[in-house]
């Protein structure tokens, strides 16, 4: 099984492993002010190269250290260590861990065919990708195309790419201000998300058990309405006021954020209940099968869809589906729930079509080999 980044159950201490290539686990640690997840090294080699056990996986690494070492690399330094339970007794030990970059790059070192089927996805998809896949935000090009990828739905886009407009309004407003830092905006962001809202940024995405993934993405429309007509006060507010420096924009941004806070406590004294939603991207994108289909075969969820190419077929469970979108993320040009049939196979080769599938948390997709 590939890499997965599986969610936290309750909060940012309850933290699943994560699984590389079927059950084989590797310890792994996610560093909330740095918002970036952490691997054991040795793990990740124990597995590409099939080691007996701990003590021959961390040997395979120290030789590796040294190979990289005396090639000038520059991967042993960036490397880092956290003290993490051992396989073998229990105990904690300092042990090398990566971040994702890192790691990725480790795994291009390492001469193993089981290496290769993530060599394959990293070239599709790179660093600088992964991250935006996890935070479209960066392009709304680019972020509408990967919304549709990844099976919200059309409103919901609209939603939310106005919202990035009315962001960047409120920003530019900041910039005129004299504020510049990414520090300050966090600042001034996460001030403005605590007074709608009642909780902090990282609350928030605690809250709906979340890591690295952008909140915005996760929220619901009533949310992001909210959100926005904060954003939107405080921007024409500051159109008005003309504020000056960290502490005069502050001011500004939580009146504007006040405005949205009174509308929310006056629609919730309406409504019964908080508006302020646990749920995440999973509970509002569309799977396939709720999405628009040509005939009524693809769009039943009793049954199995088989998908085939020369070399293989696959098989997909529509009512196992969890909608993780793992498969649109790594094999995008094969799967668009946007489209009919959602499933094109022959869109990459039978290596690249393996590792995907046996990365699927639910095995809603399974593949058999042609004879």
């Amino acid at each position: 099984m590939f890499l997965i980044f599986l969610r936290q159950k309750k909060a940012m201490s309850d933290i699943e492993k994560i699984q590389l290539f079927e059950s084989k686990k590797i310890r792994t640690a996610w560093d909330e002010d740095k918002q970036e997840w952490f691997f054991s090294i040795v793990d990740v080699c124990g597995v590409l190269v099939e080691s007996k056990d701990h003590d021959a996986a961390r040997k395979y690494w120290n030789k590796l250290k040294e190979r990289l070492v005396a090639e000038g690399n520059e991967l042993v330094t960036n490397c880092h260590q956290l003290r993490m339970v051992s396989p073998k007794d229990g105990k904690k030990y300092k042990t090398d861990v990566a971040d994702m970059r890192d790691m990725f790059r480790i795994i291009e070192s390492i001469p193993s065919k089981k290496a290769e089927p993530i060599k394959v996805w990293m070239a599709t998809v790179a660093a600088e990708r992964i991250n935006q896949a996890i935070d479209p935000e960066r392009s709304i090009d680019q972020a509408i195309s990967d919304y549709r990828r990844l099976g919200y739905s059309e409103n919901w886009i609209k939603r939310r790419v106005k919202t990035i407009e009315i962001r960047k309004d409120l920003t530019d407003e900041w910039k005129r201000g004299g504020v510049t830092k990414e520090v300050d905006f966090a600042f001034l962001t996460d001030l403005m998300t605590k007074t709608w809202s009642g909780l902090s940024t990282r609350e928030y995405k605690a809250f709906k058990g979340l890591t690295k993934e952008n909140l915005r993405d996760n929220m619901s429309n009533m949310e992001l309405l909210l959100n926005a007509l904060a954003e939107e006060s405080a921007t024409q507010l500051s159109k008005e006021r003309n504020p000056e420096g960290l502490g005069e924009n502050a001011v500004v941004a939580k009146e504007g954020a006040e405005v949205a806070k009174n509308a929310r406590e006056d629609f919730e004294k309406r409504l019964g209940h908080s508006v302020i939603s646990p749920e995440k991207a999973i509970d509002y994108i569309q799977s396939p099968e709720e999405l628009p289909f040509e005939n009524q075969e693809e769009h039943s969820t009793d049954m199995e869809k088989e998908y085939k190419t020369q070399d293989l077929t696959i098989i997909w469970k529509p009512e196992l589906c969890q909608h993780a979108g793992i498969c649109v993320k790594m094999l995008p040009k094969v799967y668009n729930p946007q489209e009919r049939p959602w499933c094109k196979p022959e869109n990459a080769t039978k290596e690249e079509l393996m590792a995907q599938i046996d990365a699927c948390p639910s095995k809603a997709l399974t593949y058999k080999l042609n004879k």
